[in-house]
């Protein structure tokens, strides 16, 4: 009778099929990276254009709170408080719909990038929490800005119509 230890039962791995094994698994991720990445800068263009567009309509809904928080709470450098109002609200209402449609989404997200930084400049009232949702949202523009808005956009589109295949735009 033959005697069998319980390491000569398994199969020994061939040198070469573990490092192809390897290899394959990286590959798949690496594809699965690939379909994720254009979904998640859409889903951050869509919760970016989201908060600035929902601040620029409470801002329409009560006109004339808004330019009374202008005139007195919000300290805009270099403009006039109403022309200052009139400004950041058009900026909330439309630079958020050409992000989320990813048209033209780098200027989009850097004008939003700047108003962003403003409303932190003007507002010293601001606190903690709220610095830290502008840090947050400042961060979010700045992948657009320096990644493009992604495959999910009118921008890709366009690019790709005009013979441009990048996948950044």
């Amino acid at each position: 009778m033959k005697l069998s230890s319980p390491l000569s039962a398994t199969p020994r791995a061939e040198p070469s099929s573990v490092p192809q094994k390897a290899l394959s698994l990286y590959r798949s991720a690496l594809r699965a990276l690939e379909f994720a990445s254009p979904v998640l800068d859409l889903g951050i263009r869509i919760v970016i254009g989201l908060v600035f567009f929902q601040s620029g309509l409470t801002k329409i809904a009560s006109w004339s709170s808004t330019l009374a928080l202008f005139q007195g709470e919000y300290a805009v450098p270099l403009l006039p408080p109403v022309l200052a109002a009139y400004l950041g609200t058009a900026a909330e209402l439309g630079f958020p719909i050409f992000l989320v449609l990813g048209l033209g989404s780098r200027f989009a997200a850097f004008g939003l990038f700047v108003f962003n930084i403003i409303a932190v400049i003007s507002y010293p009232g601001l606190g903690e929490v709220g610095l830290r949702d502008h840090r947050y949202w400042g961060l979010f523009l700045l992948v657009t800005l320096l990644h493009g808005p992604g495959k999910l956009s009118l921008d890709y589109l366009i690019g790709r119509w005009a013979g441009n295949t990048s996948s950044r735009s």
